[in-house]
């Protein structure tokens, strides 16, 4: 098959080549194999990358099953809170500059690569002594982590608006976005089967982390880069499904300079929805992190109500989060700022239920935890759906990293630090009452892009 052009990656002419540079575009199949090849590619590209999202949770949140075990060394909660932080800080500044590489990278090999770095970190946290011997070490490797978990999600993005197009990206990525929760899942399970098969607490680091790096080599065995590189026409084409402004040069690489000042900084709408992440995530994580601690504390929850209640908020997620794309997608006709709203409107209403309703009323706090897990989840997802809509398909990385900087840096940590702070001086009163202003300010910013997006989408 004849390579139309000579280095994978060519921008204004000047060419270059490493480790993860895109593939060459290929001459075009004929006309009677590119129906059945786009088919038989979509899907396999698809299953790759949920395949390996799924694997890039199994090497995520191993910590903090370790975490009662080095108590029993001698940790305080403190002190490993401190080393826990390290994987949310390196993540949101991993998810912005990494996404920025990754469109500019073959997302065959850097979702590959970023899943192994994280695996054989992982490993390497259970199989030395040393890793686990003091506090800052845990949260060099820890952050170490974190940085290589921020290769997931952008490549992931790459493949998305390469074979899949507009009108259709919010059922598919909210199918492929079921992959953390069954990732995140299956961590409680291998740690279980760790323990059994290994004998050792160390070892809740190194299994997960082994069958990581086999998942690893699956991803590379099924993901592609972009349909051009198989042979195939752009996606646009394939479906006949145009965004406004599409052009030709849509397909062609661009520089890191001209991603960042022609289509993300100075791209308004996109820092709109950048910040109602952010408020999204405090509410994500704001009712998550501290669900635990207010069941037991407002609501006399035992522990073991609370477990079942953590565990309902978060596969809720699943068919809301599948429902949430399917209702952008076929009621909106791929705008995403209605469904964001009317979901987030929702969850403000399941707050003030989960919040006011009076203690004893296990079945009503539950209900209301349920709701709001099924769907908080919607709009985490379709923040990052509408970035990839917002901008040409070689600045996907780059803008879902602004938005998931935003959400782990502005959110995630905010609603732990924030949401302590407010609750020790004011009660949960107060830190309910951040949470609802949360729940507007996403309204808000979210509807600020209403306009633009009808406008961007060609929709009446």
């Amino acid at each position: 098959m004849k390579v139309l052009n000579k280095q994978s990656t060519s921008v204004n002419g000047k060419s270059r080549k490493n480790l993860f540079s895109p593939p060459p575009h290929k001459e075009e199949l004929p006309v009677q194999r590119i129906d059945p090849e786009y088919k038989r590619l979509r899907l396999q590209v698809f299953m790759g990358i949920f395949i390996g999202y799924a694997g890039y949770y199994l090497v995520r949140k191993n910590f903090s099953m370790v975490m009662p075990d080095l108590i029993a060394q001698g940790f305080s909660k403190a002190d490993l809170g401190f080393a826990l932080s390290g994987v949310s800080i390196a993540y949101g500044l991993s998810k912005f500059l990494m996404g920025s590489l990754s469109d500019r990278s073959n997302a065959r090999i850097f979702l590959s690569v970023g899943l192994l770095l994280s695996a054989l970190t992982t490993i390497l946290m259970g199989v030395a002594t040393w890793a686990t011997s003091s506090i800052l070490i845990m949260f060099a490797l820890l952050f170490l982590n974190g940085w290589f978990q921020g290769m997931g999600w952008p490549p992931c993005g790459r493949v998305m608006v390469h074979w899949f197009s507009t009108k259709e990206r919010g059922t598919k990525m909210s199918i492929w976005n079921v992959a953390h929760n069954i990732g995140g899942g299956l961590v409680g399970p291998l740690t279980i089967a760790a323990v059994a098969i290994f004998g050792t607490w160390q070892s809740k680091f190194y299994f997960p982390g082994m069958i990581a790096v086999g998942v690893a080599a699956i991803v590379y065995l099924l993901v592609r880069d972009t349909p051009q590189s198989c042979g195939l026409p752009a996606i646009e084409k394939y479906r006949n499904d145009y965004p406004k402004d599409y052009s030709e040069q849509h397909e062609q690489e661009l520089t890191a300079r001209q991603i960042f000042f022609n289509f993300v900084f100075n791209n308004r709408v996109l820092w709109y929805i950048a910040f109602a992440n952010a408020f999204v995530y405090l509410v994500r994580y704001g009712i998550l992190d501290w669900a635990p601690t207010y069941l037991e504390e407002a609501k006399g929850f035992s522990v073991k109500e609370t477990g079942w209640a953590y565990f309902a908020y978060e596969y809720a997620g699943i068919p809301g989060t599948l429902l949430c794309g399917w209702i952008s997608d076929k009621v909106f006709k791929g705008r995403r700022a209605p469904a964001t709203i009317i979901y987030m409107a929702l969850v403000l209403v399941a707050v003030l239920v989960y919040w006011k309703n009076p203690a004893g009323n296990l079945w009503i706090d539950n209900l209301a935890l349920v709701a709001i897990g099924f769907l908080i989840y919607g709009p985490v997802m379709l923040i990052g759906v509408q970035a990839l809509d917002l901008v040409p398909k070689k600045a996907a990385g780059t803008a879902a990293g602004l938005t998931g900087l935003f959400g782990y840096l502005g959110g995630a940590l905010f609603a732990n630090i924030a949401m302590g702070f407010i609750v020790d001086a004011w009660g949960w009163d107060g830190g309910f009452s951040m949470l609802v202003a949360a729940c507007l300010l996403a309204i808000g910013f979210s509807a600020l892009t209403w306009k633009r997006e009808k406008q961007y989408l060609n929709v009446q």
